[in-house]
């Protein structure tokens, strides 16, 4: 075994391409990993097998010749476009003597360095310890070796078995924080319920607009750059809906294939505003001619996190990009639809009608009658643009015609 060296930023790129379609990864979303990691790739060794190699998986001489490929480049890291093993991870480590990682050790990278709240540095910790927990024999010779020494001896624990123990206590002390961090966000989701504002949750690909579109509804300043997972953080904001009222607008984190389990499981608390959202706006890069399979990558993580019911609507976002006669858009049966620009504004009058239109099936139409003395009411209920119409008799009164979840008129006039 060997120390591992310091990181650079110099990196040697694996693309392994099997003969099963089923874990097949797409070169160019590697590249696009690799460069939101910071990574400057140096040379791109591909491999075709048609099964994995069990020690190293690229095989013997592929080995060889990525070690060669370091060596001429002076690469400090490899980055291998596949999920490997804990073994196979050491395995090619100890042959290249360099520092190895595999896809699910790049995403959490990149997502190491996105987080910025303390919920999101918590998660990405804590997915980050489970990765790790297989593979804390990687490189540290040191690890093998019982603790001994004057005030060192004690019952033979290794220094492996303590490191193992310290992890499994702080995922422990994680897990507790993120589970307050959980009732806190339900106990939200609980007053939004109370006070009948919808919840509207923005899904996608990475990199699919998403930011860009949060910005525009809600005249925020969200992070929104052209890399992956530009956005980590989810960020709740409300925004009046024209011919609804208010609803509240989530910006979520973007999938991606084979989106490692680690972090569905410690983005859990994250992951729920989707799937207690009232709607979702799936949002599409239609200039992205690999949008129908990210659309299914998209979709089975809905399904991973219970959200695949909840009523839909496709954004194909980025229509400025693409020339105006072609046919971008497919049809989908089932689902609503809308073209728009995030960065232009063009489409955003459809897509509120659209919004309107899937939240007003849970609406009701009722004319309510205002005395005189409940002017607080009625100011109220043109805040929350309840209010489709208005007139007046001549003893002061008002009658409304007003447009409101059932919950909220029970609330408000039973």
């Amino acid at each position: 075994m060997f120390e591992q060296p310091q990181t650079g930023e110099s990196a040697v790129l694996v693309h392994i391409e099997l003969s099963s379609k089923i874990n097949q990864e797409e070169f160019q979303e590697f590249e696009e990993l690799a460069a939101s990691a910071g990574a400057i790739p140096a040379e791109t060794v591909f491999v075709t097998r048609k099964v994995p190699e069990p020690k190293y998986f690229i095989g013997k001489g592929k080995a060889e010749e990525v070690k060669q490929a370091v060596t001429a480049s002076h690469a400090h890291l490899v980055l291998v476009n596949h999920a490997l093993s804990p073994a196979q991870e050491r395995n090619l480590e100890c042959y290249l003597q360099c520092r190895v990682l595999d896809r699910t050790g790049l995403i959490l990278d990149i997502f190491a360095q996105r987080a910025r709240t303390f919920e999101g540095k918590l998660q990405v910790e804590l997915a980050q310890l489970q990765h790790l927990s297989t593979r804390l024999v990687r490189g540290w010779t040191h690890l093998e070796r019982q603790k001994g020494g004057i005030g060192l001896r004690g019952p033979g624990e290794t220094q492996l078995e303590t490191d193992r123990r310290l992890v499994r206590a702080r995922i422990k002390t994680i897990t507790k924080r993120l589970e307050k961090v959980r009732g806190q966000r339900n106990q939200g989701r609980r007053a939004r319920a109370k006070a009948a504002i919808p919840t509207v949750s923005l899904v996608g690909y990475t990199n699919a607009g998403k930011s860009t579109l949060f910005n525009y509804l809600t005249h925020a300043d969200v992070t929104a750059e052209s890399k992956l997972f530009a956005t980590l953080d989810p960020t709740l904001r409300r925004v009046h809906i024209p011919g609804f009222g208010p609803v509240v607008l989530v910006d979520t984190v973007g999938f991606i294939r084979h989106l490692p389990h680690d972090l569905v499981s410690a983005f859990r608390a994250t992951l729920e505003e989707t799937s207690d959202a009232d709607l979702l706006l799936h949002v599409i890069d239609a200039h992205d001619p690999r949008r129908k399979a990210q659309m299914e990558q998209v979709h089975q993580v809905l399904e991973e996190i219970h959200a695949s019911q909840i009523p839909q609507i496709k954004v194909y976002n980025k229509v400025d990009l693409i020339p105006s006669e072609a046919q971008v858009c497919e049809k989908h049966s089932g689902a609503s639809m809308v073209r728009l620009s995030a960065r232009t504004g063009e489409g955003i009058d459809a897509l509120f009608a659209a919004i309107t239109s899937c939240l007003s099936k849970s609406l009701i139409k009722r004319v309510v009658k205002i005395s005189p003395n409940q002017h607080d009411v009625r100011a109220k209920l043109y805040d929350k643009g309840y209010v489709i119409a208005e007139r007046a008799d001549d003893n002061g009164a008002c009658y409304l015609l007003v447009n409101i979840s059932k919950l909220e008129y029970d609330r408000w006039f039973r």
